[in-house]
């Protein structure tokens, strides 16, 4: 039996997809499903349970489990309840980490890139405790799971219990089929998708720094698979542990996403670009591109979709159809 949290959310519905698709129906989700239609991301999923948080330490007690999946959080990078985001991101983990220490509990948790904050330290998954302090996430979401990286890098750090697996994924810039819930937490391109299909406007901002072209602001844009290909991978690896960077390791332009998409369609782009607000220009992260080098000399080959083809799937599979669900 495994156990997703946040199995009801965008990852991890993929997640909990991909475990189906590998025969696994012993797979029970810890999620608030709400009012939202969230549900609609499990609908066509078999699972063993749905366990309400509350629950969740009385559920577990006395369960042997073949991993924990802990992608359960508050991830809205505009949060501003620091105790409930802290309590949600990091003491929860920190309850799952010591569960599956105690247990012996292979552990896979959603760290984040936003703990790189604006990126002036650069973007490499040193795991290494004078590394990590060097960071400044920029919004409390990103400091919840900085947090709890350096609380499992200082137990690394002094040779303390650890679970016998233990990985922290710095997710990048996700997207793909079950983000719908997530408002204007979705990706641009599911954000703008009715507009582009519809031949309406697409608006993104203007460059306001010097050499950096209009709708130039890159990102490391990676499509949901190849992060679950990537999650899988450890769960049948289970020597592999340690902190990494799921990013596609090139970035790309928000631009060349619209273009992706409108290139999927084949429909003639109409792209206008507007002025930042300048409440954000400031703290607006212009680049951003994940190190993988970590990753693949951990023995991951599973390679990266470029934003093109991946465009193209998330488009014709999922976005153009009645069913946008997967």
């Amino acid at each position: 039996m495994l156990l997703v949290t946040g199995g009801a959310g965008f990852i991890g519905s993929n997640v909990v997809a991909a475990l189906n698709d590998a025969g696994r129906s012993d797979v029970v989700v810890c999620d608030v499903l709400g009012h939202d239609g969230k549900w609609r991301n499990l609908a066509k999923r078999q699972l063993a349970d749905i366990v309400p948080p509350a629950e969740l330490p009385a559920w577990l007690r006395g369960r042997k489990l073949d991993a924990i999946i802990h992608l359960g959080a508050i991830s809205e990078t505009t949060a501003t309840d620091g105790d409930l985001v802290i309590e949600t991101n990091f003491r929860l983990s920190m309850r799952l980490l010591d569960w599956c220490t105690t247990s012996a509990t292979p552990f896979i948790y959603a760290s984040s890139a936003a703990t790189y904050g604006d990126g002036a330290q650069g973007f490499r998954d040193d795991p290494s405790i004078a590394a990590l302090k060097a960071l400044r996430p920029m919004n409390l979401y990103g400091w919840s799971k900085h947090l709890f990286d350096m609380a499992v890098a200082e137990r690394l750090a002094r040779a303390e219990k650890l679970p016998p697996q233990w990985a922290g994924l710095k997710f990048f810039n996700v997207f793909g089929p079950n983000e719908y819930h997530k408002g204007t937490m979705m990706s641009v391109l599911a954000r703008r998708f009715d507009d582009i299909k519809c031949g309406r406007v697409v608006q993104l901002f203007k460059s306001h720094r010097e050499g950096i072209a209009d709708g130039d602001q890159r990102r490391d844009f990676i499509y949901v698979d190849d992060v679950v290909r990537v999650m899988m991978w450890l769960l049948s690896t289970p020597s592999v542990s340690g902190l990494f960077n799921v990013g596609t390791g090139k970035a790309r332009s928000f631009k060349d996403l619209m273009l992706s998409a409108y290139a999927a369609l084949g429909v003639k782009p109409n792209i206008q670009y507007i002025d930042m607000p300048e409440a954000i220009r400031g703290s607006y992260q212009y680049f951003t591109q994940s190190a993988v080098d970590r990753l693949r000399g951990a023995g991951y080959n599973g390679g990266f979709t470029e934003l093109e083809d991946a465009v193209a799937l998330y488009v014709k599979g999922f976005l153009d159809r009645a069913d946008r669900f997967r």
